[in-house]
């Protein structure tokens, strides 16, 4: 029970990684609000799994893209639990876009993936600060990807996007310390809802296994662990990117 007594708050938490985070958040103690701002029936789901380990939840319907209803959700968070120890930065969005296609990066595509990726964290960053500030003590993980170390990845705007919350993960490390920690997790390809929509999933998982050192492929509970001992454990961690991939980069 590594996090007996504390309240995470996980956005995107109904489903993929974010769900297996919240789940395993629960198992170790936690209460757990989840964040969702379309998939409500798998937010709930994710809900009822947490209830029947035993541990307190509520959903949260809020855009993290929308500094409003971030305000707005840590408010509610606050009146049901009366404090926010950890934040999870998980709710992400992408689309498949061919490098070479440049003109296919419309300026609606650029908005939506910075909004919700970059802007997204940082909403839910500076809302949680002075919370966090006032309990004397604060986790906050941000969700990046490889994609955001390597250039290599779904679109050019996913990439830049998420080199950015690697590069706000930095910022917000100094700014927020010496007692909100901040850093972030870059998983590779993972084992989740959105990679059976891909034309070609199952060559990139192919493709994966071979490369990687490891031989399979990622799955929300490789990340969900990471996440726990960012959560629970590390203590002397701040502004760092812990890379997530079966040695997929090597």
């Amino acid at each position: 029970m590594k996090l007996r007594g504390k309240v995470a708050l996980v956005t995107g938490g109904g489903t993929g990684i974010g769900r297996d985070i919240s789940v395993l958040f629960a198992k170790e103690g936690a209460a757990v609000a989840i964040n969702y701002s379309k998939s409500e029936a798998e937010a709930l789901e994710t809900a009822s799994q947490v209830k029947k380990i035993g541990s307190k939840t509520s959903t949260f319907r809020a855009n993290v893209a929308s500094d409003l209803d971030v305000r707005r959700m840590i408010a509610d968070i606050k009146q049901e639990f009366g404090r926010i120890d950890i934040l999870v930065n998980n709710a992400g969005v992408t689309q498949f876009i061919d490098f070479s296609d440049l003109e296919g990066l419309t300026e609606d595509i650029w908005d939506k993936l910075l909004a919700v990726n970059l802007k997204g964290s940082f909403f839910c960053s500076r809302a949680v600060a002075p919370l966090m500030k006032e309990q004397g003590a604060g986790k906050i993980i941000n969700l990046a990807s490889v994609a955001g170390l390597s250039g290599q990845g779904s679109c050019i705007a996913y990439c830049a996007a998420k080199a950015g919350v690697i590069s706000l993960t930095k910022s917000l490390g100094r700014a927020l310390g010496p007692n909100i920690l901040v850093n972030a997790i870059a998983p590779a390809l993972t084992e989740t809802r959105w990679l059976d929509g891909v034309e070609r999933a199952q060559v990139m998982r192919e493709n994966f296994k071979k490369a990687s050192a490891l031989k399979r492929m990622g799955t929300p509970q490789d990340v969900a662990e990471v996440a726990l001992s960012l959560a629970a454990e590390w203590n002397f961690v701040t502004g760092q990117t812990i890379v997530v991939d079966g040695g997929r980069m090597l």
